[in-house]
């Protein structure tokens, strides 16, 4: 008994790119959505010191300080974190590993290794169960 082929989007979006883990991703859209990620996250960090009342020293920065600058900074993070996971699931699932490997982006030190270590690394040039390509995912059917 065949079993029908799955159809595939091979033409996915920047919003798929930021917002699903379906799928996979190769290095460079990986690289050019971390690159935004931290524009954004460097904006904000300028947006608060721009607006500190207070002389920005060592001493008087702190991330609860940050937070409490602007109601909407707590929040900004949260939906860059969840960019990150996403990026870093596509990125796993591209080399054949498991999305759940992702989770170790929360850990301090490994999280900064992780990421530049997926961006080197190279596609299966073959498809595996998550995409037929790099930047692809396989629709339900």
């Amino acid at each position: 008994m065949n079993t029908p082929p799955r159809s595939a989007n091979i033409t996915p979006g920047p919003i798929w790119a930021l917002l699903s883990p379906i799928g996979r991703m190769g290095r460079e859209p990986y690289w050019l959505s971390f690159a935004l990620v931290w524009i954004i996250i460097g904006i904000a960090i300028r947006l608060w010191w721009i607006s500190s009342l207070v002389e920005i020293t060592p001493e008087t920065v702190s991330p609860a300080a940050f937070a409490e600058s602007n109601a909407l900074f707590p929040i900004l993070f949260f939906v860059l974190q969840w960019f990150e996971l996403a990026l870093v699931i596509k990125r796993l699932q591209d080399i054949g590993q498991s999305g759940f490997l992702a989770l170790l982006i929360f850990v301090p030190i490994l999280n900064v290794l992780m990421v530049v270590f997926l961006g080197f690394v190279p596609s299966q040039s073959d498809a595996n169960r998550h995409g037929p390509l790099p930047n692809s995912y396989w629709r339900k059917s």
